[in-house]
């Protein structure tokens, strides 16, 4: 645990991970999650992708609720009443989110607008990295006693288009600007010591193969069915010692968490389902979670689970 509270930087690539190229592209990815603790986070099969009358923008919507655990929170209850007055900020070109994370206590920024003033039609994200730096109150490699937000989201992938071409743009851009915030935050930096930074890539919409191919769940061998009974769910298929209804065992988000000095190092190399299904060293947990994980962090939580 850090001696002093996390600010919190969430990159979240929504329907981008079947787009990063497991080889020699997005290397920047595939660096962060060489440093990083890997998991996977479950979403529910309640009111999924299967559902034909769900439209891409409902989907968004409700994975985005799924992350901040906000599907049964009432109007009153803001992110500020519900994790000591956290300050947060959210970065989108989705209208649906602005609107909800807005009555969720969300300060909203315009992503396009920060983009085209501070970058070049190269689009700098070493100088994209340096202004979203600033909201949490990192300046010229320092850390400001105060800063304008505790936690800054980004969500960058509004599904608008089917054909791959603006997604491919999107985790460009995604890796990009992760390879410039983690040059401001190199270890032994002050950024580095206090910045928790969480790369965040979902599958988006789910594809007919999905199922056999981004399984989290590890079956029983069929020789030993006899023991099936006896064989314990896993923590992310429980809550509140009751087992979850409505978990849906593939397809999960991919996260990568990078804090110097207070997250471990597994031994994932590439930001890949199958790198983290093998090697991640943080497992599986329910993506209604995630955010009371990262509230402890800021020292805005409890701890939830082990």
């Amino acid at each position: 645990m850090a001696d002093k509270p996390s600010r919190s930087l969430i990159l979240y690539g929504d329907g981008l991970a079947r787009f990063i190229d497991p080889s020699s592209s997005h290397t920047n990815l595939h660096s962060l999650a060489s440093l990083s603790s890997c998991a996977f986070l479950t979403l529910s099969n309640s009111n999924s992708n299967f559902n034909p009358s769900e439209t891409e923008d409902d989907r968004i919507v409700r994975e985005f609720t799924l992350l901040l655990d906000a599907s049964q929170i009432h109007d009153e209850q803001t992110l500020p009443d519900r994790f000591m007055g956290m300050k947060a900020a959210i970065m989108t070109n989705h209208s649906g989110l602005k609107s909800f994370s807005t009555k969720l206590g969300f300060s909203v920024v315009q992503l396009d607008g920060l983009v085209k003033q501070h970058a070049s039609e190269s689009q700098d994200s070493d100088i994209v990295a340096v202004e979203i730096l600033k909201l949490l109150g990192f300046q010229e490699g320092k850390v400001l006693d105060n800063s304008q937000f505790d936690l800054v989201f980004i969500h960058v992938g509004a599904g608008e288009k089917d054909n791959g071409s603006e997604q491919n743009a999107d985790v460009e851009f995604v890796d990009a600007l992760v390879g410039a915030i983690m040059r401001q935050a190199q270890p032994g930096s002050d950024v580095g010591s206090r910045l928790h930074l969480s790369v965040v890539m979902s599958y988006g919409k789910v594809l007919e193969d999905d199922e056999s191919k981004f399984s989290v769940s590890k079956k029983v061998d069929e020789k030993d069915s006899c023991f099936l009974t006896l064989y314990p769910l896993q923590s992310y298929a429980m809550k509140g010692g009751v087992p979850r209804k409505d978990v849906r065992l593939h397809s999960p988000m991919l996260i990568a968490q990078l804090q110097h000095a207070v997250t471990r190092k597994d031994n994932v190399q590439r930001f890949t389902f199958q790198d983290f299904m093998k090697n991640g060293g943080n497992l599986t947990i329910p993506a209604d979670r995630f955010l009371h994980e990262i509230a402890f962090k800021m020292w805005k939580a409890p701890k939830y689970g082990a």
